[in-house]
């Protein structure tokens, strides 16, 4: 089952998302400002972070470049949900590393298909990761 932990500190946001999210077939954790975030990713080991760019403490800016430096937690989706929209704002969320991107007001329809869409990538690169491992390890024993 696919893990997703939800990020905003603004209480309503976080039950809207969960709401929308109730008929995925998920587990969902929420977190409640940016190191709150680091710390339920390291406990969660979510699949996608719905990452909110304005949280106190740190930045969803700051904790995106931070997951995406981790080896340990460089491939967990990311998918920011901000209601920034300039062209810097986006392009800032691309360097930090972020995997999508989405504008709030949050529309359920669009939140749903990129979260499945997401969810697939991140089940592909999973399996692609255990079958690069089983070779490797297949050539280390012959």
């Amino acid at each position: 089952m696919h893990r997703i932990l939800i990020a905003d500190d603004n209480d309503a946001n976080r039950e809207l998302l969960e709401a929308y999210l109730v008929n995925v077939d998920c587990e969902i954790e929420t977190s409640i400002d940016g190191q709150d975030t680091l710390d339920k990713v390291a406990s969660f080991n979510p699949d996608l972070v719905l990452l909110d760019v304005m949280m106190p403490r740190l930045s969803g800016f700051e904790v995106c470049e931070k997951l995406k430096g981790n080896p340990d937690t460089s491939r967990v989706m990311i998918l920011m949900v901000t209601a920034l929209n300039e062209l810097g704002d986006i392009e800032r969320a691309v360097s930090a590393g972020t995997d999508d991107f989405l504008s709030k007001p949050v529309n359920q329809v669009e939140l749903l298909k990129r979260v499945e869409n997401m969810l697939k990538l991140k089940g592909t690169a999973d399996e692609l990761e255990r079958l690069r491992q089983y070779i490797q390890d297949m050539e280390e024993s012959n």
